[in-house]
């Protein structure tokens, strides 16, 4: 079978057997309401002319499908004088009413009730009148009426499939929002950790590029450092990226204020020159707050290196009004690495602040400081 496109297309077996059992029950009942039940009926050469419109009549149903009004119109009018197409007209009506609205099928029960009353005044002459008019309405109504309820079921079938299918649209969609904003996460952090090692080895090569009559075994502690903090953004950058390629979320490390000695003993060890205020008690630190402020301090050791190298760096951590205080500031020098900035640490720090019900501002000062300021909940 071609469709429409032009391809080819399998048929449907089992509609095809439905319609198939259809046509021949539709015959069959004709044969017996031709044979069983009328008194009186064509005889001769009229019965076989009977017989043959009542099958064409049944094999018309294949079209129900396609011009359901049409065909129970024309069958109404063909089992007005047919004896043996009488049931293949009723299936016609059901036809219409599983298939089109209230109105039309009742218009059309109206038209297959006038057929039947003058086939039953035809063929059954001794019924009344009313007797009639009472058969074919309750014949007319029973298949109007049990097609009218295949539809509503078939609509409401078509209704909970159409819902089902669309929370599960809505589902991936969910899932789908929640992966891209973890993976968002994880790129944030990739970025903090990978930016902080890398500029870690900067500042050792850097280092190493002006440093005169170092030693051999300096040489050697420097050239430690600097495959110690490559190693590490290689472990980091690999993992990040083997969390991104996974089909599900994953959870990198996440360190908080619990680490932030550890971090600025790194930067220290590095040469970094770092001073450190503390004020108020951080030991029960909400993870988020905790998690946002070792890495709005991480960032702007980062920056410190990259852009005023060799400057002293304030760290302040205050606690204090419900408030958590992040400021990292240094003045700016002269001499700087080479290392190119996307500012998009600042954008992320600024979506950790924000994320964490707070805020974030970044600038310099009359005094010529570069400030990086955060004010995080206490919660």
């Amino acid at each position: 079978m071609i469709d429409d496109a032009g391809t080819t297309r399998r048929p449907d077996w089992l509609a095809v057997a439905r319609t198939a059992t259809l046509v021949l029950l539709s015959f069959a009942g004709g044969l017996s309401l031709l044979y069983g039940v009328l008194e009186a009926g064509p005889g001769g050469v009229a019965r076989v002319l009977d017989i043959a419109v009542g099958a064409l009549a049944s094999l018309a149903l294949v079209l129900r499908h396609r011009a359901p009004v049409v065909l129970a119109v024309v069958l109404a009018g063909v089992a007005a004088v047919i004896a043996s197409a009488g049931l293949a007209n009723m299936l016609a009506l059901y036809a219409v009413a599983r298939r089109r609205r209230l109105r039309v099928a009742l218009a059309v029960a109206v038209v297959n009730v006038v057929s039947g009353c003058v086939f039953w005044l035809v063929y059954a002459g001794n019924n009344s009148l009313s007797l009639t008019i009472a058969v074919n309405v309750a014949m007319a109504a029973a298949f109007s009426a049990w097609g009218a309820l295949q539809q509503t079921q078939h609509k409401l079938v078509d209704s909970y499939r159409e819902r089902a299918e669309r929370v599960e649209r809505e589902q991936e969609l969910r899932e789908a929002e929640v992966l891209y904003a973890e993976r968002a996460r994880i790129a944030r952090e990739m970025h903090d950790a990978v930016a902080h090692r890398v500029s870690l080895v900067a500042l050792h090569a850097g280092g190493l590029t002006v440093a005169t009559g170092l030693s051999e075994e300096d040489v050697r502690s420097a050239g430690d450092l600097i495959r110690s903090a490559a190693v590490q953004a290689l472990q980091e950058l690999r993992t990040a990226l083997g969390v991104l390629r996974a089909d599900e979320a994953a959870t990198l490390e996440q360190p908080g204020l619990d680490r932030l000695d550890d971090l600025l003993d790194e930067a220290r060890t590095a040469g970094q020159r770092i001073t450190l205020s503390v004020h108020g008690d951080l030991r029960d630190a909400p993870p988020s707050i905790g998690r946002a402020a070792y890495r709005i301090v991480q960032e702007g050791l980062t920056n410190a290196r990259k852009h005023a190298a060799g400057a002293e760096v304030s760290v302040l951590v205050r606690r204090a009004d419900g408030l958590l205080q992040v400021r990292v500031g240094n003045v700016a020098v002269a001499d700087s690495l080479d290392v190119p900035g996307s500012r998009r640490g600042l954008v992320g720090l600024r979506e950790r602040a924000v994320l964490a019900g707070g805020s974030l501002s970044h600038g310099r000062t009359d005094a010529g400081e570069f400030v990086l300021n955060a004010e995080l909940p206490w919660m």
